[in-house]
C-alpha cells in the first residue's frame, strides 16, 4: 500500500470520528497550531496532563520532590483498593480501631477507639474529609502495621515508575524521607481513575456522614465546576496547600497537580485555571483505531495472498484544537511479508507526526494468521521472488 493510501485510510478514519481534511503535509503556520504559553500561577510547582494521551500539557517543576501533604492519600487508597481488588480482605471486613489510629494528629474523620468500622466507611473517611485516624487504620488493616503499608506503597510507586517518591506513612503527615513530585503524583491518580472506576466515584462525593457527624469533601471546585469529579486535597505547613483536581468535559479527561499554594482558594484557583487552559486549546481524539485496516499487503508462501495489517489497541492523540487534519503519516514495513504471519507478532509501525513533531507511534500486526501454503505455493512464491 503506498503513503498515499494509508493517508486515505486514515483520512477514512478520522472522518468517522468526527475529523476531516487528513494531509500527508502541514500547513506551515496555521492557526491551528498557535497555542499560548501556559497561564502564571502561584503554585510552586504543578503539572497538566490528558488521562486517555498521557500527554503533558504544562507544567512547572514538575519533576521536583516536594512534601505532598495528604496528596498521599491516593496512594493510600491505591494500595487499598489493589488489596481488594485481589481478595486480601473485602470492602465490608469490619476493622477495629487501634489507639495508634485513634490517636493519630491532624485531620479526623471521628472514628472511636475499639469500634469495628467497614472498610468502605474507612476509605470514605480518608477520602472525602482526608481522615488521618482512617488512613492509619486502613494501613493497619491491610498490613499489619503502618511502617509495613508504607513498605507496600512504596513498591507499588515503584511498579507505577514513580521513581522521585518515597513514602514514610500512609497520611502525609510530615518526615524528612516522605516526599514526591507533581509527575509522579500524576501517575498514581491516573492509575486510580484507569484501575478502579468503581471506587473512583467515592471522589466526586460531596460529603459522608459517619458517628452522628456529617462532613464535607474538601475540595471545593466539586461545587464550583460540575465537570470536575475529584481527586484530593492536601495540607501542611511544609507543603502549603494542594490539589489533585480531574475533570471530564465532553469524552476528553485532565489530570491536574497543584503544589505549594498559599491558600485554600488559591490552590483551587490555579487548578480551574489549568483545567481550563487544557480544554480550551488541546482536543483528544482516536487517530488509530484498534483492528481496523491500515494496509493490505500481499504475503509470499501462504494460505493467502494478502494480508491486512493495523494495530491491536487504539491510538489516541492530544492535539492543539482543530490541527487534527493536518496530522501526517509515515508507515514502516517489511519490503516482503513471508509467511507464516502471527496476529501476536509485530511487522512495523506507523509513525504520526504534526508539525513534523512525533505525536504517536504504534506497532503494526496481522489482523489474522496467515498460514505457511502449500508445497505448490510454496515453490511458486520462490520462483517470482527470484524474478523480482
Amino acid at each position: 500500500m503506498t503513503q498515499r493510501t494509508l493517508s486515505r485510510v486514515l483520512a477514512s478514519l478520522l472522518w468517522l470520528t468526527g475529523l476531516t481534511g487528513l494531509t500527508t503535509t502541514l500547513a506551515q503556520g496555521a492557526d491551528s497550531l498557535q497555542i499560548p504559553a501556559p497561564p502564571a500561577l502561584s503554585a510552586k510547582a504543578y503539572m497538566l496532563v490528558d488521562h486517555t494521551s498521557g500527554q503533558k500539557l504544562a507544567g512547572l517543576k514538575e519533576n521536583e520532590r516536594l512534601d505532598p501533604a495528604s496528596i498521599t492519600k491516593l496512594m493510600t487508597a491505591y494500595a487499598v483498593f489493589r488489596n481488594i481488588k485481589n481478595k486480601r480482605i473485602g470492602l465490608e471486613d469490619p476493622v477495629t480501631i487501634s489507639e495508634t489510629a485513634w490517636r493519630t494528629g491532624g485531620s479526623r474523620s471521628f472514628i472511636d477507639l475499639g469500634s469495628q468500622v467497614p472498610v468502605s466507611v474507612l476509605l470514605q473517611g480518608m477520602i472525602i474529609q482526608s481522615g488521618n485516624d482512617a488512613s492509619v487504620a486502613l494501613a493497619e488493616h491491610v498490613a499489619g502495621s503502618e511502617s509495613a503499608f508504607a513498605d507496600l506503597m512504596n513498591q507499588y510507586a515503584k511498579e507505577l515508575g514513580m521513581q522521585d517518591t518515597s513514602y514514610r506513612n500512609a497520611t502525609g503527615l510530615p518526615d524528612p524521607e516522605h516526599y514526591t513530585t507533581a509527575a509522579d503524583i500524576i501517575k498514581v491518580a491516573n492509575a486510580i481513575i484507569r484501575e478502579f472506576p468503581e471506587h473512583y466515584r467515592w471522589y466526586s462525593q460531596k460529603e459522608y456522614s459517619w458517628n452522628g457527624i456529617t462532613q464535607s469533601n474538601r475540595n471545593g471546585l466539586l461545587w464550583r465546576d460540575s465537570t470536575v469529579d475529584g481527586m484530593k486535597t492536601g495540607h501542611t505547613d511544609t507543603a502549603g496547600y494542594c490539589l489533585v483536581s480531574s475533570a471530564l468535559r465532553d469524552g476528553m479527561r485532565l489530570v491536574a497537580v497543584v503544589l505549594g499554594t498559599d491558600s485554600p482558594a488559591a490552590r483551587e484557583r490555579d487548578s480551574h485555571t489549568l483545567l481550563n487552559y487544557g480544554y480550551r486549546f488541546w482536543e483528544t481524539k482516536r487517530i488509530l483505531v484498534a483492528g481496523q485496516s491500515l494496509n493490505e499487503s500481499r504475503v509470499w508462501k501462504g494460505e493467502s495472498e494478502l494480508v491486512n495489517i493495523g494495530v491491536k489497541q487504539d491510538v489516541w492523540a492530544t492535539l492543539p484544537r482543530g490541527s487534527a487534519g493536518q496530522i501526517s503519516s509515515k508507515l514502516s514495513l517489511p519490503t516482503q511479508l513471508v509467511a507464516p504471519l502471527d496476529p501476536a507478532t509485530a511487522l512495523g509501525t506507523v509513525s504520526l507526526s504534526l508539525d513534523n513533531k512525533p505525536i504517536a507511534e504504534a506497532k503494526l500486526y496481522p489482523l489474522k494468521p496467515v498460514p505457511t501454503g502449500s508445497l505448490w505455493q510454496q515453490g511458486r512464491d520462490t520462483v517470482l521472488l527470484w524474478l523480482e
